[in-house]
């Protein structure tokens, strides 16, 4: 039985992982913290016994400790964290100083990476016993720029730097980020209707409109199946720490 905490795992791809890992390992049982309970409480309906809802905002600090406490209560280990939630806001050019407000780039890198680091360091004595996996849904961004994407950027490259670290610092545990590609959820609506206009270019938006128009955007169950894959069967040795898109060669095997 492998134990799994899945965050932002009530739409998109949290909530592919999530149905990814029930039916790749069918004694998992699942953890998904999201804001929404209604997602939440439709999986629990679902896979009753399997997948418990945690209704909480990732910020929350009282979170990862009553995760730990509540864990280690019911099932007494944890196998793996998949740090899926985040937030693309703010966007704008860096040239437009006028939208530039450091609180909003402080709660960006609250919810994309503080929340990750509290998360997991508060999760270690569980996951160091058990020899667990670390899965970082990273981003193309966080080493590529994109248009208005500065903090979001940036965040998602601190992320990287984070599984680096993971796999330094914890020999117990492996740790990987793993790029997504472009998928086809409520962010790419977020940004074709409402980030994108407001905050980019209009031939670096152009992109994503076209993505979407051509059919090209992906099922979330793609990298979804990537991120269940390591999360259920354990990330390789020759992969801790390392940043790699959910396509790359040396996952292939996890698609199946």
């Amino acid at each position: 039985m492998k134990v799994i905490v899945v965050t932002g795992a009530s739409r998109g791809i949290g909530y592919a992982t999530v149905e990814e890992c029930l039916s790749l390992d069918p004694e998992s049982v699942i953890y998904g913290v999201a804001r929404s309970q209604e997602p939440l409480a439709q999986l629990e309906e679902r896979y009753s016994g399997r997948f418990f809802g945690v209704c909480r905002d990732v910020c929350d600090e009282k979170l990862p400790s009553e995760l730990l406490e509540r864990v280690q209560r019911d099932h007494g280990r944890l196998d793996a964290v998949v740090a899926n939630a985040g937030v693309l806001e703010p966007v704008h050019q860096l040239s437009d100083t006028a939208a530039y407000n450091v609180a909003q780039w402080k709660a960006h890198f609250d919810v994309n990476f503080f929340s990750v680091v509290t998360l997991v360091t508060t999760l270690l004595p569980l996951l160091q016993q058990s020899h667990g996996s670390v899965v970082l849904v990273s981003s193309g961004a966080s080493v590529k720029s994109y248009n208005g994407w500065a903090c979001y950027c940036a965040a998602k490259a601190a992320l990287n730097s984070f599984a680096r670290s993971l796999a330094t610092d914890i020999p117990e545990c492996r740790a990987i980020a793993v790029a997504p590609g472009v998928v086809d959820t409520q962010m790419q609506v977020e940004i074709r209707d409402v980030a994108g206009p407001r905050g980019m270019a209009p031939q670096a938006l152009q992109r994503f409109t076209d993505l979407q128009r051509n059919h090209e955007l992906l099922d979330p169950r793609v990298p979804g199946r990537v991120y269940a894959s390591l999360a259920t069967r354990g990330i390789p040795a020759a992969l801790n720490g390392q940043y790699l898109r959910y396509n790359d060669p040396q996952l292939h095997d996890l698609h199946d």
